[in-house]
């Protein structure tokens, strides 16, 4: 007879996230969020660990694809006047962070957080689009835009390779991830001069109508925002600054974890992951599946010079 060892509450969390993750990854939409969420407390490992992307920019952010095992990043185009404009470089990497192609899309934004959707033998990815500039030197879209990755491409924002969409009507600040656990799309967006974050299930919004699942406020005070990743019912906001005077060793890089339900801040802790690293700036955030099991990562760029893209994860649910 085969013995089988209990299953205790983080076993069962863990046999819940692999469930549903492995139903939207096979392009189902789970009928409820896993249970759980991440201790942001808990050690972080290295995915990749100093890598060069197309340009020689600061990473802004980046997404997975956990079907084909790559990691897409997005940077401010090199180039005088690229912040400005809008102009941004999206690169393709293998999981080890080799350089598989790239695109560039001009005029989108900022790129301060995209999300990717596997479809077939390729992917389409989420981006901001149609920027406006802001504060004279930066840029930040007033919608979003899905196109499948198509290595050398440009991409301006009349391109018809481009769809738009409007989920929340009027919205600015708009950026997007996708939860890969749900197959839900969580935005970003200014409204009546505040962020909030609104989650909705992706076919909805491909569709034209979409759902709004939730809809809560974005903290205030939390510092520096660069990026966010959703997962269940929780969004993973990450904010702080480059090293510096004011910013030494380990910095103030933090995650903050916030319920989708209720906008209700459930922990917040600081992370020191790459903490050797020289400049040390946090940017994005994604959620990678491995073996059904979900990681939360987070990107670090570093370097005085031409930037380089690290990005660390966390695997304890609670």
């Amino acid at each position: 007879m085969t013995s089988h060892a209990p299953l205790t509450r983080r076993g069962l969390l863990k046999l819940g996230a692999g469930v549903a993750a492995t139903t939207a990854l096979a392009g189902g939409e789970p009928a409820a969020a896993a249970e759980g969420r991440f201790e942001l407390t808990a050690p972080s490992t290295s995915l990749i660990w100093r890598k060069a992307l197309y340009n020689t920019t600061v990473l802004q952010s980046f997404a997975i694809d956990n079907a084909h095992g790559h990691i897409y990043t997005v940077q401010v185009k090199n180039g005088s006047g690229s912040n400005a404009a809008g102009d941004l470089c999206l690169t393709k990497l293998s999981l080890s962070g080799s350089i598989l192609g790239h695109m560039y899309l001009m005029g989108f934004g900022h790129g301060v957080q995209i999300g990717v959707e596997p479809s077939g033998s390729s992917a389409y990815l989420w981006t901001e689009t149609d920027g406006v500039p802001i504060d004279g030197n930066s840029s930040r879209g007033t919608k979003l835009a899905r196109f499948m990755f198509v290595n050398g491409q440009t991409l301006t924002t009349s391109s018809a390779a481009l769809t738009k969409y409007s989920p929340v009507a009027g919205a600015t600040n708009t950026t997007c991830t996708i939860d890969p656990s749900t197959n839900r799309l969580i935005m970003r967006y200014v409204s009546e001069g505040s962020f909030r974050f609104a989650a909705f299930t992706l076919s909805s919004v491909k569709a034209g109508s979409p759902d709004r699942l939730h809809d809560v406020a974005q903290p205030v005070g939390l510092g520096t925002f660069q990026g966010y990743a959703a997962y269940g019912n929780y969004v993973y906001v990450l904010t702080g600054t480059a090293y510096g005077d004011t910013n030494p060793a380990p910095g103030n890089t933090y995650i903050t974890c916030l319920d989708l339900r209720t906008g209700e801040q459930v922990q917040r802790a600081r992370s020191v992951a790459g903490q050797s690293l020289n400049y040390r700036e946090p940017e994005g955030m994604g959620i990678q599946i491995v073996s059904g099991a979900p990681r939360l990562c987070l990107g670090l760029a570093s370097e005085p010079g031409p930037r380089l893209a690290s990005i660390f994860y966390k695997t304890e649910l609670i």
